[in-house]
């Protein structure tokens, strides 16, 4: 097994763009006045997107953990966290630039977060980073925990502890395969119970729950369809519990404090929360629950494709413009067009839907794409009302918001509720790096 360097370099955040100055520079400008290509998000969309999945998680008697690794931005998980429906204290982040821009944006001293999940099983490179981001926050009464699905990653949290001269118990998930071979140890493994005995047997370990993710619930089309997935993800953490509960006690074990927590979701699950697919798990439960989501504030056209939302759900979008054209060159003689956004700008995402992106209020499409540039197409000849001219900027929907995201060094915000989201109202910057 790979012995891994003693020590690795503590985390250093990079310098991250001025929010001030581009304020300054770009808060009350016109949208038509950007470069492209721009990102740009609906405040007011996002904002009603995160109060309905509370919505959700309150009808389905749970507790909620946001994801924030689709926007990574500060403003953003505030709005996540707090609505007029409800509140909630919990993130999951995907990076540990995300988790210390958490600390160092003041997310936890002001109290709107105060319990950070690291969203990947932990190893050796990342434990000194966790534990001086955990330094910081138990000031202010916050914890950081983060996820196991193999024994090493416990050696390695042992290992560390015994370098410091006072130990202490890390809080973890263990990270769960419901069937989609994604990550996760599935329970079914036979280094299951190797893997609940080493966390139970030791002195610096306090397992905290079960965690599963229905990646494969992009793939539904209705509200029964990701109702199914959501039941099978409960069914997948609760078993695990169960047979953890199981292990320990044969072992002769100390059983967990506290009830595990058995957490769940993924944006097409969490949509499909309610009080009536509460009432469809009919199996005892092993702890109590938790739903967690992420792509929910923004969504996108893999979303849309489930029928669980609709286009007006919709709060991101790619602003391009059009810097050529040629009729008749596409398929049965229609036309097409050049914009200044392709593979970068949207990620080589596709879908259900077909394409790459949909040109808002058009039948045009992002068909083709190559790294700076794309190829609007149509799948039925242009009228005279659908000729795009040179130069004129097209607002295009793409596939997946969290990949898209992640190429933008900050976001335009409009609010549709303030001037008709045509002026930016505000810039978010997003957390960059790893």
């Amino acid at each position: 097994m790979y012995t891994p360097p003693q020590t690795f370099t503590p985390y250093e955040l990079s310098n991250l763009p001025d929010k001030k100055k581009l304020v300054d520079q770009f808060v009350g400008r016109n949208l038509n006045e950007l470069r492209t290509p721009a990102m740009i998000i609906d405040r007011g969309v996002f904002a009603s997107n995160c109060e309905k999945m509370h919505e959700k998680a309150l009808s389905w008697g749970t507790g909620f953990r946001a994801h924030l690794k689709t926007h990574k931005t500060t403003e953003g998980t505030r709005l996540q966290l707090s609505s007029k429906t409800a509140t909630t204290n919990a993130v999951v982040v995907s990076t540990l630039m995300e988790a210390w821009n958490v600390v160092k944006s003041g997310l936890f001293n002001d109290g709107t977060v105060n319990d950070l999940l690291y969203g990947l099983p932990v190893t050796q490179n990342k434990i000194e980073d966790l534990s001086n981001l955990w330094d910081e926050v138990a000031t202010s009464g916050g914890v950081v925990r983060c996820l196991i699905d193999h024994p090493y990653q416990a050696h390695c949290l042992e290992h560390f502890e015994k370098s410091r001269s006072t130990s202490r118990k890390w809080s973890v998930f263990v990270k769960v395969d419901g069937g989609q071979k994604r990550a996760g140890i599935s329970i079914d493994s036979p280094e299951f119970e190797s893997l609940i005995k080493t966390l139970f047997s030791s002195t610096i370990i306090s397992v905290y729950g079960f965690y599963c993710h229905a990646g494969n619930a992009y793939a539904s089309t209705s509200f029964p369809e990701a109702s199914s997935f959501l039941s099978s993800e409960v069914d997948t953490v609760n078993n695990a519990a169960g047979l953890a509960l199981e292990i320990v006690s044969k072992a002769g074990m100390n059983p967990p404090d506290e009830p595990l927590v058995l957490s769940v979701g993924s944006t097409p699950t969490a949509h499909a929360a309610s009080k009536e697919s509460r009432e469809k798990l009919s199996s005892l439960l092993h702890g109590t629950l938790e739903l967690h989501a992420g792509n929910y504030p923004m969504l996108d056209l893999q979303q849309e494709h489930t029928s669980l939302i609709d286009s007006t759900r919709i709060a991101q979008r790619v602003r391009v413009t059009v810097v050529s054209y040629y009729p008749g060159r596409g398929k049965e003689g229609t036309d097409e067009a050049l914009v200044d956004g392709g593979a970068i700008a949207f990620s080589k995402d596709t879908g259900p839907s077909g394409g790459f992106g949909r040109v808002i209020g058009t039948d045009w499409q992002l068909g083709r794409i190559s790294q700076e540039h794309g190829l609007l197409t149509r799948t039925k000849p242009v009228g005279p009302e659908d000729q795009l001219d040179l130069g004129q900027p097209v607002d295009i929907v793409g596939q997946h918001a969290c990949l898209i995201a992640a190429a933008y060094p900050w976001y335009y915000i409009v609010d549709s509720t303030v001037a008709e989201g045509k002026e930016v109202v505000d810039v978010w910057v997003p957390w960059k790096g790893w």
